[in-house]
């Protein structure tokens, strides 16, 4: 070999683009079915198989869509209810992960908090919402705290999961070289369960905006499911199929945005690489 000779030489420029036409034809197939869903539920209304009442055309929604847009209607509702589903999230992710890590570390808080843990995550808690209503009134302060009791728990559960999967090597070889229980905290045990997490996070972010819209479409006043509610009460169709539309879009770029956080946060790790190809 010679020395001029790279080590690793780039892939050829036809092998680069044939990755990247793969790549592509992976992300139309991808959008495929919703393409199809799209086209029959204008043909179904169109062919008024269904009356325009219970299925209005695609096109008629986003027009409606467009107008509550043109107006700040849509900004000011979508503001609102993300503005008290991401609210009660930061909390909860901050609580859940920080009762998650007392609860590994000490015993008599885990004594406590295990049982309430247990009975609590499987239960309805939408069945709190009038108790909430009665203590803390009918705005944003019941309805972020109905948010954070709903989205806290699956970030305590993944938490302590997480926490207690470490590797019991790492920490006993950490303790022999002089680690303070703080070093082990910060440089062990939050590194190493970072992934799983994270995972709770994700599962947390979509319960958060669903309970959001719910509480609105029960209390109802500002945000999507307030105003899909209000929609139905005058009969207005396509004013509830925006909403869902709206309420789709705004969970699927939460759903986005949290997995690039992840990818950012663990870069580290193994599951950030790309994968090995022969």
């Amino acid at each position: 070999m010679s020395a001029e000779t790279p080590i690793f030489a780039p892939a050829p420029t036809g092998l680069r683009l044939d990755r990247m036409a793969i790549a592509a034809g992976q992300q139309i197939a991808s959008l495929l079915p919703l393409i199809a869903l799209v086209v029959a539920w204008e043909g179904l209304a169109r062919a008024h198989i269904l009356s325009t009442f219970l299925l209005p055309p695609l096109s008629s929604v986003l027009e409606r869509i467009w107008e509550d847009a043109a107006s700040g209607d849509l900004l000011f509702n979508l503001g609102s209810t993300l503005y008290r589903a991401m609210a009660g999230f930061v909390i909860a992710a901050v609580l859940g992960v920080g009762l998650g890590i007392v609860m590994t570390r000490n015993a008599v808080v885990r004594w406590f908090f295990d049982p309430i843990v247990s009975v609590a995550f499987p239960m309805p808690k939408i069945a709190f919402l009038p108790v909430f209503m009665l203590w803390l009134g009918l705005y944003d302060t019941s309805k972020i705290t109905m948010v954070v009791f709903n989205a806290i728990f699956p970030v305590i559960t993944a938490t302590i999961a997480a926490a207690e999967g470490v590797d019991g090597y790492l920490l006993w070889s950490a303790r022999s070289l002089g680690a303070s229980d703080r070093q082990l905290l910060r440089e062990i045990i939050l590194p190493a369960a970072a992934p799983q997490i994270l995972t709770g996070l994700q599962v947390a972010l979509p319960i958060s905006l669903i309970v959001e819209v719910v509480i609105e479409m029960l209390m109802g006043g500002t945000g999507l499911g307030g105003s899909m509610i209000a929609a139905s009460r005058f009969a207005d169709s396509p004013g509830v199929f925006a909403g869902i539309i709206e309420i789709a879009i705004a969970g699927l770029a939460l759903v986005k945005g949290i997995s690039i956080v992840r990818r950012h946060l663990l870069v580290w790790h193994q599951e950030a690489e790309d994968p090995t190809t022969v």
